[in-house]
């Protein structure tokens, strides 16, 4: 038999095809077909098989007896589940209770939809994810310009000239906030096309020996380097905001504000000649469609906010928003056209130890730790994961380690035994990979071109056990006093949207009933039939026959390489919720903020300081359990530039000791010329070794957790996104060589 699959262990949802035999993946390669990544693979995808027959893969819920882990039945796990939770609730109230969801979520068909009862169900504002350590300050920059946290912009990178890419490694990392399969050969099509691909980034990566030109920044330097460019446009009358240059305010403020910011002041400040400063933010003004794309380097960093909304800034100054070739806001085939975007606000209240202001409504997952220590009304006693992993992943995550032993009770939605989850009370393992149906809600947003794809089910779920929908809405109807059928829950998610559709203005079904409008509906489960609600109802959808050519679940499950909508169009006015359609170029929130980055035009930055890095063979900190991702050459090394590593005397191989404020780990060195004198590089996700024997893989696996270095009590402050990047650290040779 054979399967295909939109692979989920990255942003680039690329198309898969192989071989079932037994229940498994074999023969994994890329689908040829997939009208959107045209046979690509990398690593990742190769190994999905080997992922999803995992031995360490949890096949039945764990509970708590004795103090040791211990195989359970789902009755008796969800029972557990129910008496702790409710135990903590009696003692301590609702706002004891938190939840953390990591990565993977963001990948999961069940978990959107069902995240709103549960979140409803747990009665808490303890609301934290790994976003809040990733791209939280691109959606707070967009939220605050075009008014809709909503209305992000993608680099149209099939018809770009000119694209600027700050703090993204795209060709490892296959791309983020922009979902280009075969992110790597779209660059080189560019240049072949005669475009130009810049990268600003303190390390040689592999995206950077793509581009035409390479400029090694200092890290956490971003926005002064952007704010030089912004100053150049102006100083040379190079601004050009095209049509839409009559819907922006405070153009003369962002003016007023970028004069202090001229490429000779801020030259040794971000390590970049002036002269180079000069000559990118001419070539951005003079390209006839450009794009400046920036990522984790850009966010997880001290004016992460600041940052991104530079990047908008200068988008807008070359009128490259809302532009074929240069940025565009992609249509998500599952959101109705008519829905108005709702206006961006956060801080709507904020959290009791820091008093850091939700987004989103989240808190920063960089005081997490301060939510479980500090004693009084509200502090988190019970904890739900899904899919998370913040010991790893979390800024100083050993101290989260170290706290949640103290916790009353703890449940994991997960299927390993790791670093947090081996803490938990209850572990309830979703299914594997091909046992559940595949669309990526999220990340279909940020499609480079809209190709709409679903991934059914492949294999059956085993006799008694439950689907991750069914998990998640159990979940729900425990918190909520309840148990039993789950079947009434689901149906609801369906009938919200579809009652509240045949009352919309502009809706393909106003004034119809329902009721026939759920009778028309397929699906295997409640999960495909809330899917097919979605997609039908949405721009590409069939609107329940109103378009007979639009989309339904069947004409997507008949077409498993996917169903070309074409590319993205200029859509701006449909994005922007506000009544007059202006766009804020210059928000007060920011604005406050450059006083403080201006300040740092004198700061002191001598010593070494530490980046994150990503491989291409992994992702996270959840592909380390597989063979093949983590064999051959040792990746988990520090990077040190050649000149520094002879002044400390060590050589590719030595071992020293990386020390930061907040901890301290010994790793590998491995010398290069590829990073910036006075930056170390380690790779996230790795250090896996205190998962008490249920990970063999990545606890036989060497390498250290990067985040034991990072620093949880400093955020970016607009966003309160964890600051990754730009860590100040000293170094102190284990072992000279010479």
């Amino acid at each position: 038999m054979t399967g295909y699959r939109i692979c989920p262990l990255c942003e680039s949802t690329c198309g898969l095809e192989f071989k079932v035999e037994g229940g498994f993946a074999v023969d994994v390669r890329g689908h040829e077909n997939d009208l959107f990544s045209r046979g690509y693979l990398c690593p990742k995808g190769a190994n999905l098989g080997a992922l999803d027959a995992d031995p360490d893969r949890l096949k039945t819920p764990l509970i708590r007896r004795d103090g040791e882990l211990v195989q359970a039945t789902w009755d008796e796990a969800f029972a557990e589940a129910a008496r702790g939770f409710a135990a903590v609730r009696e003692a301590h109230g609702s706002g004891a209770l938190a939840l953390y969801r990591g990565n993977p979520s963001a990948h999961s068909l069940a978990v959107t939809p069902y995240l709103r009862p549960l979140i409803k169900a747990l009665g808490t504002k303890q609301i934290y994810s790994a976003s809040t350590a990733d791209q939280v300050p691109t959606q707070v920059a967009c939220g605050l310009v075009y008014g809709s946290a909503a209305a992000i912009p993608v680099p149209d990178l099939d018809r770009t000239s000119h694209l600027l890419i700050l703090g993204a490694n795209p060709a490892e990392s296959n791309g983020s906030l922009c979902t280009a399969p075969d992110f790597r050969g779209r660059l080189h099509a560019i240049r072949e096309r005669g475009g130009t691909v810049t990268v600003v980034d303190p390390r040689r990566t592999r995206t950077a020996r793509l581009a035409d030109r390479h400029l090694p920044i200092r890290p956490t330097t971003d926005a002064y380097f952007l704010f030089a460019l912004v100053h150049v446009i102006f100083e040379e009358d190079l601004e050009n905001p095209g049509p839409h240059g009559d819907r922006l305010t405070g153009l003369a403020d962002v003016r007023e504000l970028a004069a202090v910011f001229a490429p000779e002041a801020v030259a040794d400040v971000c390590g970049i000649a002036a002269a180079d400063i000069r000559a990118t933010a001419r070539e951005l003004a003079a390209a006839q469609g450009a794009a400046v794309y920036g990522r984790m380097g850009t966010c997880a960093t001290s004016y992460g906010t600041v940052t991104n909304w530079l990047i908008q800034v200068l988008n807008l100054l070359t009128g490259n928003v809302d532009r074929p070739g240069g940025l565009l806001f992609p249509v998500s085939p599952t959101r109705a056209a008519y829905l108005r975007e709702q206006p961006f606000r956060m801080g709507r209240w904020h959290s009791r130890v820091r008093e850091l202001p939700e987004v989103f409504g989240e808190f920063p997952v960089a005081t997490l730790a301060d939510e479980i220590e500090t004693p009084g009304e509200g502090r988190i006693r019970a904890l739900l994961t899904i899919a998370g992993n913040p010991v790893v992943s979390a800024p100083n995550g050993v101290r989260i380690g170290e706290l949640l032993p103290g916790l009353d009770f703890m449940v994991s939605i997960d299927p390993y035994v790791n670093e947090t989850t081996r803490h938990a009370d209850v572990i309830l393992p979703p299914p594997r990979v091909l046992q559940s149906g595949h669309y990526d809600w999220a990340l279909s947003s940020f499609f480079v071109r809209a190709v709409v794809r679903y991934s059914p089910p492949v294999v059956d779920l085993a006799p008694g056990q439950p689907g991750e929908d069914e998990i998640l809405a159990r979940l729900s109807l425990l918190l909520s006093g309840q148990d039993g059928d789950t079947s009434a829950l689901s149906e609801s998610l369906v009938t919200t949207v579809l009652g509240k559709s045949v009352k919309s203005a502009g809706s393909p079904v106003l004034g119809r009933d329902p009721a026939e409008l759920r009778a028309q509906l397929n699906g295997s489960s409640p999960l495909e039939r809330y899917f097919e609600a979605m997609l039908r109802l949405g721009p590409f959808g069939d609107g329940f026959g109103a378009d007979p050519e639009g989309l339904t679940l069947q004409s997507l499950l008949d077409h498993p390489e996917g169903i070309d909508r074409g590319e993205m169009r200029p859509r701006l006015a449909e994005v922007l919720p506000e009544a007059d359609g202006k766009i804020d170029l210059c928000p007060d929130a920011v604005r406050d903020e450059v006083a403080s980055l201006a300040a740092g035009l004198r700061g002191d930055r001598t010593g070494f300081v530490l980046i994150g890095r990503r491989t291409l063979r992994s992702n996270n900190s959840w592909m380390h359990n597989v063979p093949n991702l983590v064999s051959g050459p040792q990746r988990c090394t520090l990077l040190v530039n050649e000149t520094d590593a002879d002044r400390l005397g060590v050589a590719t191989g030595d071992r020293v000791r990386v020390a930061s404020g907040k901890g301290a780990v010994t790793v590998d060195v491995e010398t290069t010329l590829d990073i910036r004198p006075g930056v170390v590089s380690l790779p996230h996700g790795w250090g896996q070794r205190s998962s008490n024997g249920r990970l063999g893989v990545a606890a036989r696996a060497e390498g250290v957790n990067a985040n034991a270095l990072t620093d949880e009590s400093i955020v970016d402050v607009l966003s309160g996104n964890a600051v990754l990047n730009g860590v100040p650290v000293s170094l102190e040779p284990e072992v000279a060589t010479r």
